[in-house]
Parts: structure tokens; C-alpha cells; sequence
């Protein structure tokens, strides 16, 4: 037996020298990108930015939590309020996309050589791929929609995270914003960008605490589910600053899918459910008045 596997070793044919060095190579230049993607990735979080996104991240999650505070106290939360809070939510996302992550992408890309025609298809580009990413993902994902919030009875726990799953997807592309943002050269325009999904987040931790109110759970868990559901948030902000630290040629890019995904949100989510109980009039005065704030503090601090 032992002659038999000597004589297989000896009939094997041999890698040929060229093949060999080629292997080698290959392998020490594999080794060598892997070696600076790790440096560049080192280096990417040691900068300031990160630190900034990740306290951006954190201060929209307790704004998120700042939001569901009320229902611990109040009985009952208009369906009025609720559905204004929720248009002007919605303004500020969208005046947040136009100014903080659209134009900034155009910039960005006219910097890296291309002409305004080209800067904007790849604005065009990165915007269609983020609403795709995020329609692919409420494709996909097994969650609850809170217009279909979870019923009482049945398997509640099931269901409850389900709904939190729901909740965490729509808080990432916001989160990839913040991170984003401070991954510009402007300071004064990524801080506008992570105070505008603050804001939003204020009615948005209010709702996801109303609606699991109202779906027959307890008003302390349900307060525990929408300030936790914020914590998507700097873990996306992060992972956005790291991204655009390490390829700085992704920032036109990311800045757009961002944009892309923060748009399908707004328009797939946010304002049909504040429009779907008939304040139609009310959720369109507050988108206004979003865009409005949100465009404010963009211009004036960018």
C-alpha cells in the first residue's frame, strides 16, 4: 500500500516553475492589497470623522427614544399630532436628500474629474441602486409594516420582532447617511444632515411606540422597542464613515445610495402613513414645514 501511494506521488506531475512564480506572486500581491485595505481601514478609524458619526448615530438614537418617551405618560396620542409629526418627518428627509447628500454627491464627483453630465448620471446611478437596495430588502426580509402593525393574540413575540426588524431596516439608510455626511470635507454640512434625522427621528420613535401601543402591548415595552430600534442607527453611521474613509472615490457614490435609500423610505413608508387616516391636509402642512427647517439648517450651518 505504502509502495502504491509513493509511486501516485512520483506519476503526479509537478507544477511548472512559470506556473509556480506566477502562484507566488499572485499570492504576494494579494497579500499586499489586503495588507493596505487593513492600513487604509486603520487609519480610516482613527479619524476625527469617525468619532463624529458615531456621536451623530447616537444622538439620533436618543432622539429616537426622546420620541417614545410619551407614551410611558399619556393615555391617549392623537392620530392628529401623530400624522403631523409624521409629515414633518418626512419634509426633513427630503430636504436632508435634496441639500446634504444629492448636491454634496454632484460636488463630489466634479472633484474626482467628471463633467456635470457625467457627475450627475453617477448621482442618477447611486440614487436608483440605494431605492433598489432597500426595495429589495422590504422584498426580501421577513417584517411587519406599521400600517399592518401585530394584532393581539397570536405568537406576539414572533410578531414583535418582526415589527422591530421592520423598524431597524428603516432606520439603516439613515444611519448611512449621518456616516456619510461626516465623511465630507464639510463639517458644517454633515452636522445640518445628522440634527434633520435627529428631528425626524423625534416622531418616528413616537409612532413605532404608538403603533406597538396600540397593537395591545405594554406601554413599557413598548417604549424598551422603539428607543432600541434607534440603535441601527451608529451602527450604519459607522460603517458609512468607515467605507468612505477607506475608498474615498465611493463618496459620490455613497452619499447617493444613501439618498436613494433615504427617498424610498420617505415615499414607500413615511408619507403614505401619514396620510392614510385622512389628515392628508395636516401630514402635507408638516412636510412643508420640514423641508422648510431642514433646509434651514442646512443652508445656514453648511
Amino acid at each position: 500500500m505504502g509502495t502504491m501511494i509513493l509511486k501516485t506521488i512520483e506519476a503526479a506531475p509537478r507544477p511548472a516553475p512559470r506556473r509556480l512564480a506566477g502562484a507566488l506572486i499572485a499570492a504576494a500581491g494579494a497579500l499586499t492589497l489586503a495588507a493596505q485595505a487593513i492600513g487604509a481601514s486603520v487609519d480610516a478609524l482613527a479619524r476625527p470623522a469617525v468619532g463624529a458619526a458615531l456621536e451623530g448615530g447616537l444622538i439620533a438614537t436618543l432622539a429616537t427614544a426622546a420620541g417614545a418617551f410619551p407614551v410611558l405618560l399619556a393615555r391617549n396620542i392623537s392620530a392628529r399630532g401623530i400624522d403631523t409629526l409624521l409629515g414633518f418627518g418626512a419634509g426633513v428627509m427630503l430636504a436632508a436628500t435634496a441639500f446634504s447628500l444629492v448636491l454634496p454627491a454632484i460636488d463630489a464627483a466634479g472633484t474626482l474629474g467628471f463633467d456635470r453630465f457625467g457627475a450627475s448620471s453617477i448621482v442618477v446611478a447611486g440614487l436608483a441602486l440605494g431605492a433598489l437596495t432597500l426595495l429589495g430588502a422590504d422584498r426580501l426580509l421577513p417584517h411587519e409594516h406599521v400600517e399592518h402593525a401585530p394584532a393581539s393574540g397570536g405568537n406576539r413575540i414572533a410578531r414583535v420582532w418582526l415589527f422591530v426588524a421592520a423598524i431597524a431596516l428603516h432606520n439603516v439608510p439613515e444611519g448611512l447617511a449621518i456616516g456619510v455626511g461626516f465623511g465630507q470635507e464639510s463639517l458644517g454640512r454633515a452636522t445640518a444632515l445628522a440634527s434633520g434625522i435627529a428631528i425626524q427621528d423625534i416622531p418616528e420613535g413616537l409612532v413605532v411606540a404608538a403603533a406597538i401601543v396600540a397593537a395591545g402591548y405594554g406601554r413599557s415595552l413598548a417604549f424598551a422597542v422603539a428607543a432600541a430600534s434607534g440603535l441601527a442607527e451608529p451602527l450604519a453611521a459607522f460603517a458609512g464613515v468607515v467605507l468612505v474613509g477607506v475608498f474615498g472615490a465611493m463618496l459620490p457614490w455613497a452619499l447617493a445610495f444613501a439618498g436613494g435609500a433615504m427617498l424610498f423610505v420617505v415615499a414607500h413608508e413615511i408619507i403614505p402613513e401619514s396620510q392614510r387616516r385622512g389628515h392628508q391636509t395636516l401630514a402635507t402642512l408638516g412636510l412643508i414645514a420640514g423641508f422648510c427647517v431642514m433646509m434651514l439648517l442646512d443652508t445656514a450651518l453648511g
